[in-house]
């Protein structure tokens, strides 16, 4: 079994784990690369970008040498690297999670138990709960699902189908770091800015294809490719615009807008804003259908991709034996 053909067949069976059980209830290895890299932030931390890019390459470095000696200490074993592939993806993607964390928002919101949708956002995002109203955390939602389907699913898989293990398991550092210390707070101003940065580098990819995948699965095609075109360059993040508006447009929504975190509040423009409709509660649930095609279709193109580019050096050994 060649290295194509383990990552296509782990990366298959890891998001088979993640839809049957979600991610791991205990002992979760992207909590322990958190805990790991708060330590080293306390032994690092200086108002100053050499130290937070110190930071990052110690502890991104880290994720990717730990993928990169696991794979080597299973290369012999295809049984084995095929199981080390699938925990790795089980590992490090979570759209289960995402999704039944949106649903039970969403249930909370159609029940009319805003205080209990309130409660549960902050497990979704980073928004500020107790300054929306239903409407608003619903949009929340539909967001969070959008953003999150590019940053825990198709960025992975995209890494894991270029780097295998170590793609994988870099990525989620990355994204991880980010959320940490890349945030423009006083004290990661400067310290977060090399992992912010390096995420954006990172997510790039990740995010056009969960962009364009979201046309093709969509409900109107069209649409999300004219909101993409239109809107994406409006939203803050390089990443983030391309795939919110291109989930608004297949959904026929408008996301973006007035929005807090942590006090602070953001004006961002509207995307879709005139094509879309207002963002109702069972937008909710067609968005966790749409990130769950996306998710498959995600796969499909990634293990083809993987299969695809090493068909010349079969071709090539084929001619040396």
């Amino acid at each position: 079994m060649r290295a194509e053909q383990v990552f296509a067949c782990g990366a298959a069976a890891g998001l088979a784990g993640d839809l049957l059980f979600g991610d791991p209830r205990r002992g979760h290895p992207v909590a322990a690369f958190g805990r790991a890299a708060t330590v080293v932030e306390r032994a690092l931390w200086r108002d100053h970008r050499g130290w937070g890019a110190l930071h990052t390459v110690v502890c991104a470095g880290g994720a990717w040498a730990a993928g990169a000696l696991a794979t080597a200490s299973v290369r012999r074993s295809r049984a084995a690297s095929v199981a080390l592939t699938a925990a790795a993806t089980w590992a490090v993607v979570g759209g289960t999670s995402l999704g039944r964390e949106a649903r039970a928002i969403g249930g909370a919101l159609a029940a009319g138990d805003i205080e209990v949708a309130r409660e549960r956002l902050p497990h979704l995002c980073g928004r500020d709960p107790q300054s929306l109203d239903g409407p608003g955390i619903a949009r929340a939602v539909v967001e969070s699902v959008a953003e999150n389907t590019s940053d825990a699913v198709v960025g992975a898989l995209v890494w894991g189908a270029a780097g295998g293990v170590p793609g994988l398991v870099a990525f989620r550092a990355v994204n991880t770091l980010d959320a940490m210390v890349g945030h423009k707070s006083a004290r990661y101003r400067r310290f977060g800015w090399a992992s912010a940065r390096l995420d954006d580098a990172a997510g790039w990819p990740g995010a056009r294809l969960t962009a364009a995948l979201a046309a093709v699965a969509g409900d109107d095609p069209r649409a999300a490719v004219r909101a993409w075109r239109t809107d994406a360059a409006k939203h803050p993040s390089p990443n983030a615009g391309p795939v919110e508006a291109s989930f608004a447009g297949a959904l026929g929504v408008r996301l973006g807008g007035t929005l807090a975190y942590a006090g602070r509040v953001e004006h961002r423009p509207v995307l879709n804003g005139d094509h879309g409709r207002d963002v109702e509660v069972a937008d909710i649930e067609r968005a966790v259908r749409l990130s769950r095609r996306v998710t498959a279709l995600t796969l499909v193109a990634c293990a083809g991709a993987r299969l695809l580019a090493g068909r010349p050096r079969q071709a090539l050994e084929g001619r040396r034996t």
